[in-house]
């Protein structure tokens, strides 16, 4: 901290303590900021306006002089503790900001641009993707729907051609021998017949004897 920011803070906590005793037992003390200016790279013209704010309310302003602030942010009927204070250099965010603190004092150097204007900061990086959930139970199964018309019918198709003619198969196997026929009947004079051709024999032969004997004599 320079000398001439060190000396203005104590001369603005001089001022605090300057007040009466009875006024600090309505008033809680107010935080002191104190600083240098900086408006896009350059030291802040005098007269350039400084304000703090709160939860989006302006709650204290001065005016920058010689390239430095001094700036009492008083609670009032408010609760600050704790809440965050940021700045504006001729409506322009600055870069810096500060907890606030009852009785506190912060020698604090803003640097503010105006083509960060008044609106939001910067976009933050995207947090990490969350873990996926259970599966939920499955739900109950919805009615069944109406019945669709019936379709109408298809044409018949046409008849296929006819195919071609095959190939004559090749001869089978002879087939096995049949079974042999039952014996015929015995033909008529079987016995009577042998005995007769044998009786014509011996009769020829008794002849044939006969015969040769007649010769002789």
């Amino acid at each position: 901290m320079t000398k001439t920011r060190f000396l203005t803070l104590v001369m603005a906590l001089a001022l605090l303590l300057a007040i009466p005793t009875a006024v600090f037992a309505q008033r809680v003390p107010p935080h002191v900021f104190v600083g240098t200016v900086t408006l896009d790279g350059a030291t802040a013209v005098d007269g350039a306006a400084v304000t703090a704010w709160i939860d989006g309310e302006q709650i204290a302003a001065t005016n920058a002089a010689g390239g430095s602030y001094s700036l009492i942010v008083d609670q009032g009927d408010s609760s600050y503790a704790g809440k965050t204070v940021s700045f504006k250099v001729s409506g322009a965010n600055s870069d810096q900001s500060a907890e606030w603190v009852q009785g506190g004092g912060d020698e604090l150097n803003l640097v503010a641009s105006t083509s960060s204007g008044g609106g939001a900061g910067e976009q933050g990086e995207a947090g990490l993707q969350g873990y996926r959930g259970d599966t939920g139970p499955a739900g109950a199964t919805g009615p069944a729907g109406p019945a669709g018309p019936a379709g109408a019918d298809g044409k018949a198709g046409a008849n296929g051609k006819a195919g071609a003619a095959g190939s004559a198969g090749s001869d089978g196997a002879a087939g096995a021998a049949g079974a042999a026929g039952p014996a015929g009947a015995d033909g008529g004079g079987g016995a009577l017949g042998v005995i007769a051709l044998i009786v014509g024999i011996v009769a020829l032969v008794a002849a044939g004897g006969s015969i040769m004997m007649g010769r002789r004599s």
